[in-house]
């Protein structure tokens, strides 16, 4: 008698848990799937900011050689050059300690045995003198005054990529502050989506801060966001544009 008792209770308690696993089975999976049909409602929106920046360092390279057949007059003439642009910055008020002199490079043209044509002259003697400075303005003016050193014979090289430069070295104090803006734009960006669609924005699904790009002012007010990956910092504009682009997705709620 006791255990027929026994049996029927152990029954009627085995009846009741899987009763209880079915229950939360049903519970669990039903949120399964409810989360994952939230998880298909989501939109992706972009957040652009840009800020116009003064260059906050000059990099001017100006480059000079002469060419002859005797050694020693050339590499006079050279010198005589060197001393006229050193002259030229002093009178535009460049300091010493900004100014970097490069090596002096000879080539002997008929030191090529396998050569074709003879060139005019035998050396060529030339030099590199590289202004580095913080004070861009100071330059910015010297720059446009260097037809005065062609009034003296002096020619400047101009090889591509190698002219003066202006460069914006502090980015990283600018660049929360961006972010911030551009995240907030891109909220703003969902808002009116989700408005627009009956639905409310959520939680982040996912979010990329995207690439810092310093572009020339000019260059950077035509072009469409998400065009440049890059980070390039360098050009003859003065002025640049920084740009971040940041692409956010949110989940959407009904």
């Amino acid at each position: 008698m006791n255990g027929t008792i026994e049996t029927n209770r152990g029954a009627a308690l085995l009846g009741v848990l899987l009763a209880l696993g079915l229950i939360i089975g049903g519970w669990v999976l039903g949120a399964q799937i409810k989360a994952t049909r939230l998880s298909d409602r989501y939109v992706t929106v972009k957040g652009l900011v840009e800020r116009k920046v003064k260059s906050d360092l000059a990099i001017w390279p100006l480059s000079y050689k002469e060419a002859g057949d005797d050694l020693g007059l050339v590499y006079a003439k050279t010198e005589a050059d060197r001393k006229a642009i050193l002259q030229f910055l002093d009178q535009q008020g460049i300091q010493p300690s900004e100014i970097e002199l490069g090596i002096v490079r000879v080539v002997d043209t008929q030191a090529n045995e396998y050569g074709g044509a003879r060139a005019p002259h035998r050396y060529i003697v030339e030099q590199q003198i590289t202004v580095r400075t913080s004070r861009v303005d100071q330059v910015a003016a010297a720059a446009q005054k260097t037809v005065q050193l062609v009034q003296k014979g002096i020619v400047l090289n101009s090889n591509p990529g190698q002219g003066l430069t202006y460069k914006f070295t502090t980015l990283n104090s600018i660049k929360p502050d961006m972010i911030t803006e551009a995240t907030r734009n891109a909220r703003a960006a969902a808002d009116r989506f989700a408005s627009d669609s009956g639905s409310k924005v959520g939680s982040i699904r996912q979010a990329s801060q995207g690439v810092f790009s310093i572009l020339p002012a000019d260059q950077a007010a035509d072009s469409e966001p998400g065009e440049y990956a890059g980070g390039f910092n360098g050009g003859s504009s003065l002025m640049k544009t920084v740009r971040v682009v940041t692409s956010v997705q949110y989940y959407l709620d009904k």
